[in-house]
């Protein structure tokens, strides 16, 4: 009931400012055109603007200063051995059990992401173990 109250004090607030908002004086509207009212001249109010003509500025191109790079000197240093202490424990076996663990995982948690991520690892450690790498 509000919504309609408030509906018909909108359309009854357009009629009565819509007349206003078409009040002009200039007669150059849809009025304008032969169909109403015309006192006097038609352009007495008239004023001619003048015309102002933009040109493009002149385009100015700067040489750009010569950059000189120095390369840094390289020295050499003589490396010192070191026994490699570290072993790669990955294998190609690791790859193929992971590939494996991941394809059982993927299909034992009917399509899980996390049991084939789970599987990929079992697979991979199982594999590397396989392959001596641990």
């Amino acid at each position: 009931m509000k919504k309609t109250g408030l509906l018909i004090q909108l359309t009854v607030c357009l009629i009565v400012y819509s007349g206003t908002s078409l009040a002009d004086d200039d007669d150059h509207g849809w009025r304008g055109h032969g169909y109403g009212h015309h006192h006097g001249h038609h352009r007495e109010h008239y004023y001619p603007q003048p015309q102002i003509y933009y040109y493009p500025q002149p385009q100015v191109y700067y040489q750009p200063p010569p950059v000189v790079y120095q390369q840094p000197p390289v020295v050499y240093y003589p490396q010192q051995y070191q026994r490699q202490s570290y072993q790669d424990p990955r294998s190609t076996q690791g790859l193929a059990g992971g590939v494996i663990g991941s394809v059982f995982g993927y299909q034992m948690g009917n399509g899980d992401p996390i049991a084939a991520g789970l599987g990929a690892a079992a697979g991979s450690y199982i594999g590397n173990g396989m392959g001596g790498g641990w």
